[in-house]
């Protein structure tokens, strides 16, 4: 060091001045204390890079017994992600689209689709005028068939819609009561 620099006295804790020094090194652990501002019971943590006491909250010991923080299996945490988040319904409906075909059979689903689920109706669209009064039909069975899949009350009505056909209005004036067009499409 250079002469001309002054030196600096080693300066004191000034937890350490307040109180004298003990030999049992409580001293230490009661300026410790003072320093983060917690009372007796309330555990300390540093902060990372820092000589400050902080307040924390000591998690759990989990100890033999497995807790929440344990690795799970996917299966199960999955699970519990959807009954967190109400999926559960909106899983089986698309599970249901999914799998129309083996509910309703190949040939019934090769000529209606499932359209939308919401408020227990299901809508279903089919390609043809007949199949739309042969699903009316069997409607009844279908419900009972998809409240199987679903749980009981999931479904209580069914909407059949026809084929999309088109319309025959150009323009924005119309006659009512006019013949239209004379066919059925299917």
């Amino acid at each position: 060091m250079a002469d001309d620099e002054p030196q600096n006295p080693p300066q004191q804790d000034p937890l350490e001045q307040d109180e004298p020094h003990q030999d049992d090194g409580l001293d230490f652990a009661k300026s410790a204390r003072k320093a983060a501002g917690s009372g007796p019971g309330k555990a300390l943590r540093r902060t990372s890079g820092r000589d400050l006491f902080k307040r924390s909250s000591v998690p759990r010991s989990a100890g033999a017994h497995p807790d929440e923080r344990d690795p799970q299996l996917l299966d199960s945490a999955m699970s519990r992600l959807i009954s967190q988040h109400g999926w559960e319904l909106d899983l089986r409906v698309q599970a249901v689209f999914g799998r129309w075909a083996e509910l309703v059979g190949d040939e019934v689903a090769t000529h209606c689709t499932p359209q939308s689920f919401g408020d227990t109706r299901l809508v279903v669209r089919t390609d043809s005028t007949a199949w739309a009064t042969q699903l009316k039909l069997l409607s009844p069975t279908l419900v009972k068939r998809l409240n199987e899949e679903l749980g009981h009350g999931t479904v209580t009505a069914i909407e059949i819609l026809g084929p999309h056909l088109p319309h025959w209005k150009k323009g924005r004036f119309t006659s009512r009561d006019g013949r239209g067009p004379r066919d059925t499409y299917g």
